[in-house]
């Protein structure tokens, strides 16, 4: 039995109201525009360190010296002669001896890298193949597609023991259908006519697909439990499940009131949303959109009652916080740039030598933890930092980045450069042991105390000279 063992996601802490977009563009038909709110990623985001986050959701108390590969699916990618699912294994503190690939190129790549993992694991290739799924797309300012797009990730381990949610079928088609697209060197999405989207592209693909699945395995709508899919279209996501023969209770939510529309993790995340509610015996079909469309079915096992707790969708859409500035939404996101001249904010070059060193340290959070007195200790060390100890290279390596930890004390800087002022700092103590300094995120100074528990999360660093770099940060843990 092949099939998902476990899940995870992950949503940005920010959401900023459509109704705030429109009102600092006030170009757009206000009879168009979308109801509710979307996603925005931080500063300090990007496509690649929200999956590396939804990969540490999805692989709580799990060990990961068991996996054996990991897909990225994205179509904003940090790097485009880099790997960035190798960039995402070395954080996560997966071994070497995996097999690594990224899916790109299409919204559709989600699904593609969830079947080709399914694939390799019912060859034999690997018992267990993590596949995490992320995009932060652009829309020009004022677009259309700024209102639609929002940011997230999902991230899926898949296996053939422990499975919680079986693959029963699939069913593929691959059409060049250019409805959206974005050049070499572009960085901002392009879209076609609106009706035609959404009358030969949404309309017609996924429903082909679900068709093409129910009839291949033949199956009725009346035996899957959930039918999930993305729709940029709120109207027309209801007509689809409608047309396929589908209530509205089968149909799941489609989040873009909540979330947005968010690129190649959309099928994804809404598959992690159904599963958080199904049931042992439930079907759940999922199907994609993107250049044709895959549609995937589920069988949930009895396993999933046994599955540990997670953030997954429900926690992160509750750990929210209002952007009420469109300036600083488009300033997150470099649309809108800030001048830093004299301030000193320039990124000195990277030194690949000394990251490649350091690269479990800086990027998976490895300490050191001693031998003979067990003691974890951040940064790494030689000598056993336990008064009562002293060890000298009687260390093992001790991963930090899944700990919860507390803030000793904590600072806020005025004078550092920080779209979101004051850039915030503070001296983490991690349970069990180890102690460090750390930037803070997703939090304003005043929601900081002293004993308050903490978590990691992966986040941007720096970026010029062509290089992203990334670090760990603290951030509250928001119940």
């Amino acid at each position: 039995m092949v099939g998902i063992t476990s899940y995870g996601a992950y949503i940005p802490w920010h959401r900023i109201n459509r109704l705030t977009i429109y009102g600092a563009i006030g170009s757009l038909n206000p009879a168009s525009i979308m109801p509710g709110e979307k996603a925005v990623a931080n500063y300090d985001e990007d496509s690649l360190s929200m999956a590396v986050n939804a990969g540490v959701d999805c692989l709580t108390g799990l060990d990961r010296s068991k996996i054996g590969g990991l897909y990225f699916a994205t179509t904003t990618a940090p790097y485009q002669e880099r790997l960035n699912a190798g960039l995402i294994a070395t954080a996560l503190d997966l071994q070497p001896e995996i097999r690594t690939a990224d899916f790109t190129d299409s919204v559709k790549a989600g699904t593609t890298a969830l079947l080709t993992a399914c694939d390799s694991i019912k060859a034999g290739t690997a018992k267990s193949i993590l596949v995490c799924a992320s995009d932060c797309r652009l829309g020009p300012a004022g677009s259309y597609q700024e209102e639609m797009y929002g940011d997230g990730a999902a991230a899926l381990l898949l296996g053939n023991r422990k499975v919680i949610a079986s693959l029963e079928g699939s069913y593929s088609l691959s059409y060049d259908f250019m409805d959206h697209w974005r050049g070499d060197g572009e960085r901002y999405n392009r879209i076609w006519e609106d009706r035609w989207v959404r009358d030969e592209g949404y309309s017609k693909f996924i429903p082909e697909a679900i068709s093409g699945l129910i009839q291949k395995y033949k199956l009725s709508p009346n035996d899957i439990a959930k039918v999930v899919y993305p729709c940029m279209y709120i109207r027309a996501h209801a007509t689809i499940g409608k047309q396929l023969g589908f209530e509205p209770g089968q149909i799941q939510e489609h989040m873009f009131t909540t979330v947005g529309l968010t690129g190649a993790s959309n099928p994804l995340m809404l598959l992690v949303a159904a599963l958080e509610d199904a049931k042992p015996g439930d079907k759940i079909l999922v199907a994609s959109y993107g250049n044709g469309s895959d549609a995937m079915l589920f069988e949930v096992t009895q396993e999933i009652e046994k599955s540990g707790p997670r953030k997954g969708i429900k926690k992160s859409l509750a750990n929210k916080k209002e952007l009420n500035s469109y300036e600083r939404m488009v300033t997150f996101n470099e649309v809108l740039t800030i001048d830093t001249a004299g301030r000193g904010e320039e990124g000195v070059p990277t030194s690949a030598t000394i990251m490649w060193r350091d690269r479990k340290k800086n990027y998976a959070l490895v300490g050191s933890k001693c031998k003979k007195c067990k003691t974890p200790q951040w940064p790494p060390q030689h000598v056993c930092v336990n008064p009562k100890c002293g060890a000298i290279d009687e260390m093992e390596e001790y991963r930090f980045s899944d700990k919860k930890a507390h803030l000793f004390t904590y600072t806020g800087d005025n004078l550092a450069f920080s779209p979101t002022p004051p850039e915030m700092y503070g001296i983490i103590d991690f349970e069990g042991g180890g102690r460090g300094m750390f930037n803070l995120t997703d939090c304003e100074l005043d929601d900081l105390s002293v004993e308050m528990l903490v978590e990691m999360t992966f986040r941007k660093k720096y970026q010029g000279r062509g290089v992203t770099g990334y670090a760990w940060k603290g951030t509250p843990v928001k119940e």
